[in-house]
């Protein structure tokens, strides 16, 4: 997809497509006015026959344009002129390109932002519709033989913005968009690939290629001799029951001196869980193969970091592995080490993300972070908290967690701020070892969190629960891409 700004009117453009808005009680946006006053007065005819009355999600096509510059022009409703602001922005662009998908046309441009939004300036406008674009472009990597769905016939997008001293802002837009959703669609093509395809060994192989394509990323991979020389025996101990064998990825992006601190994003990757010898239940089990979409999220977000050519320095840290029951598996009630020396008593096998988060986290030291940040599937107790629209927010640094926070809201990748606290740690304790890996059900997802504070003493740290947003379950089942936006913001914005 090629995408680009063009500051020339609409009754001025060429194009295979152009896109208008109305508002409510049909008041004509300037440049539905505009391109209608080439046309013949159609639009507005329509609004005098009642036929579009700019409510939201009104949508019409026109076409047989003869003499206009545009083949067609897909008017659309924006409902109230005053509540039209970014998520309506977001919305009327969406309901314009699904009807696009309908025509033949191969290029289209958009000229719904040239009315002021008030949260969102020329730049934002670009990098939302180059994400709305992508997201109706995006095809699931299926495995079916027959009914292949079709490519899209639309090759390039347009964005038009009020004046010339907007363009660069919004060519920085498309950029920084592009980058951000090439990254999204490469965590979802990896997390919507079935377990027997994408092991720890196709992640490992995955993550090598990355790194062929970008001077900047390199990637190590440790196999699991090296992990057990390291001491990981909290990560080797969720790996013990599978035949798959696991592997710990390590991404470095040096964008700037080495002497500058990383900032290290470590990512859950369990490439499937059955839950290990404290079996899950069978009913929706098949979305076990999304419990690695942490670690894709952080190869989504190295992708789009090299693509940009960030000027920080970034470390990723994958690890890979299946928890799965057999009779070498962890059992309730086994007590492991961890890398940082640290004993664990498993009563939960399924309680496993925190399990190699933790000597995920501990490895993370070696490279001196100035911040980590951990991204996993972690908990059920996080959806029932937040749903499936805001991920949870964990931090031992309250500028980090605003920092995030803020990111979040800026990339319409929401993250909520959630406690953590030594009256929930308590929950943790154990006869046997020096913590145990679950806490009850009560506040489940503020305990898997406090488990993970135990490893970061002097670190800057924050984690992002995003069991309820990483994938869609149901008739839309697949990987979001969330929070490949808010880490790609996130680390933009970087001072």
């Amino acid at each position: 997809m090629e995408f680009l700004v063009s500051t020339a009117s609409a009754s001025r453009q060429r194009t295979d497509c152009a896109i208008v808005g109305v508002y409510d009680k049909g008041v004509l946006s300037a440049a539905a006015a505009d391109l209608d006053a080439r046309i013949g007065g159609r639009i507005a005819k329509l609004v005098k026959r009642g036929d579009l009355r700019g409510k939201t999600g009104d949508a019409v096509l026109l076409a047989d344009l003869s003499g206009a510059p545009v083949e067609r022009v897909i008017v659309i409703g924006l409902g109230n002129r005053s509540a039209f602001k970014r998520k309506q922005y977001r919305k009327a662009l969406a309901s314009a390109l699904a009807m696009v998908a309908k025509t033949g046309a191969t290029d289209a441009i958009s000229y719904l932002g040239l009315d002021e939004i008030p949260d969102a300036d020329a730049y934002t406008q670009a990098r939302v519709a180059v994400e709305v674009v992508a997201g109706s472009q995006y095809r699931i990597p299926d495995h079916k033989t027959s009914n292949k769905r079709p490519k899209p016939s639309l090759t390039k997008f347009g964005i038009a913005v009020a004046s010339r001293g907007d363009k660069g802002q919004a060519e920085r837009g498309l950029a920084h968009g592009e980058a951000i959703v090439s990254g999204m669609a490469f965590m979802r093509d990896l997390a919507n690939q079935p377990a027997n395809v994408c092991t720890p060994s196709y992640l490992a192989r995955q993550a090598k290629a990355l790194a062929n394509d970008y001077k900047k990323l390199n990637v190590r991979v440790l196999n699991e001799a090296e992990c057990k020389r390291l001491g990981m025996g909290s990560f080797l101990s969720v790996t013990e029951g599978s035949e798959e064998p696991a592997a710990f990825i390590v991404f470095e992006y040096q964008g700037a001196e080495r002497s500058q601190a990383p900032v290290a994003l470590v990512g859950k990757a369990v490439t499937f869980d059955t839950g290990g010898i404290s079996l899950k239940p069978p009913a929706a089990m098949d979305e076990m193969k999304f419990d690695m979409s942490g670690g894709a999220s952080v190869f989504g977000t190295m992708k789009a970091v090299a693509e940009l050519e960030l000027p920080i320095n970034v470390v990723g840290i994958v690890p890979a592995c299946e928890n799965m029951p057999s009779g070498r598996a962890t059992k309730p009630g086994d007590i492991v080490k961890s890398m940082s020396g640290q004993t664990i008593e498993v009563l939960n096998t399924d309680a496993e993300g925190r399990l190699i988060l933790c000597d995920a986290i501990t490895y993370s030291r070696r490279f001196k972070p100035e911040v980590v940040i951990d991204l996993a599937t972690l908990t059920g107790a996080c959806v029932i908290a937040l749903g499936n629209h805001l991920s949870g927010l964990f931090s031992n640094d309250e500028e980090l967690s605003a920092e995030l926070k803020a990111a979040g809201d800026r990339a319409d990748d929401r993250a909520w701020p959630m406690p953590i606290g030594e009256e929930y740690g308590e929950q943790l304790k154990s006869n046997f070892a020096d913590m145990a890996n679950v806490g009850g059900r009560e506040g489940g997802a503020i305990t898997a969190a406090c488990f993970l504070a135990k490893f970061t003493d002097g670190l800057r740290w924050a984690h992002l629960d995003i069991a309820g947003t990483a994938y869609q379950a149901g008739a839309n089942k697949g990987s979001t891409g969330r929070p490949v936006p808010l880490l790609v913001d996130y680390l933009i914005n970087k001072k």
